[in-house]
């Protein structure tokens, strides 16, 4: 998907919860390979995620990307950002905003004249509705996303389990992998689930204070470091781990990593398990260069 010519990009996110969404949202406005067309907000309270990423877009001086509101459900998942949220919501946003983030999905795959990559970090239940009402739109548009556990879970676990993004809707993944888009990549736990920034790369993001991406990130990072009590974490001193990266990455590009094609089957109960009946999917299973990824998303951050 690389090339001269900035990749077009949706990011379908269910921010506001793990603090990695709003780094990969902010990496995603840094990447100079990488051109966001529609950022929406998916599973659960929908209109706070929402309001997050359109005050998030607004602090970043980027109201030119439109903002989808995604399809909800009554799930009571949590709200580590409503101290930074506040009281904004997205009619304060002075960009566009689209109440119908499905519709919005669909419509900014089929005016593209370039394939989009749809980036999930999150639930897929946006993407998986898109696909039923416009099955067209995998013809143009490469998926990528942050799901599963092949061969290992959190923290190398050899032990896979059922990750966070499948568990909340497996039939809405299982849909959206078997569906025929121009490439299909995951980064599962198998990759992502170890990266952290700390040391001297890690203080590189500190020497940027008036950069305003930069900015509203810290604020998050430090709001939901305070209310969030089972990670402990010192935000002056290290990231926590910033699973989500890594598929924004891989929209643009798979240097650093070993991926390889699977077919994988995903179970009622949230596994993604290697199935040859399952549609073949690209699975990012090892590092190659785990610092080099490191140095690099640190450099897109504060370029």
């Amino acid at each position: 998907m690389a090339g001269q010519t900035r990749i077009p990009v949706i990011l379908d996110t269910d921010i506001g919860g793990d603090i990695d969404d709003t780094w990969s949202l902010a990496m995603l406005l840094k990447h100079p390979g990488l051109e966001p067309r529609l950022v929406v907000g998916d599973t659960g309270d929908t209109a706070y995620r929402g309001a997050l990423i359109a005050k998030f877009l607004e602090r970043s001086g980027r109201t030119e990307i439109p903002v989808g509101i995604g399809a909800g459900d009554e799930r009571p998942l949590p709200k580590r950002q409503t101290g930074w949220g506040g009281d904004y919501t997205s009619a304060d946003y002075p960009g566009t905003v689209h109440e119908d983030g499905v519709q919005a999905i669909i419509d900014t795959i089929r005016v593209s004249e370039t394939p989009v990559a749809v980036v999930c970090i999150g639930p897929v239940p946006n993407v998986a509705l898109a696909l039923q009402r416009a099955p067209d739109i995998a013809g143009n548009a490469h998926f990528v996303g942050m799901h599963g556990s092949i061969h290992m879970g959190h923290n190398r676990n050899p032990v896979p389990v059922a990750e966070t993004n499948v568990v909340r809707n497996p039939r809405a993944l299982g849909e959206v992998l078997a569906a025929p888009w121009l490439s299909k990549t995951i980064t599962p736990l198998d990759t992502c689930g170890i990266v952290r920034v700390g040391g001297e790369n890690y203080q590189r993001l500190f020497e940027r204070p008036d950069d305003p991406v930069l900015t509203a990130l810290f604020e998050n990072y430090r709001c939901w470091a305070a209310v969030h009590e089972a990670v402990r974490v010192n935000p002056d001193e290290m990231s926590s781990i910033l699973y989500d990266t890594v598929a924004v990455h891989l929209a643009a590009s798979r240097e650093f990593l070993t991926v390889v094609p699977m077919a994988l089957r995903v179970t009622e109960d949230g596994f993604t398990v290697p199935d040859p009946e399952g549609p073949v999917v690209d699975v990012a299973l090892d590092w190659t260069d785990r610092p080099g990824f490191r140095r690099h998303l640190v450099d897109v951050l504060v370029g």
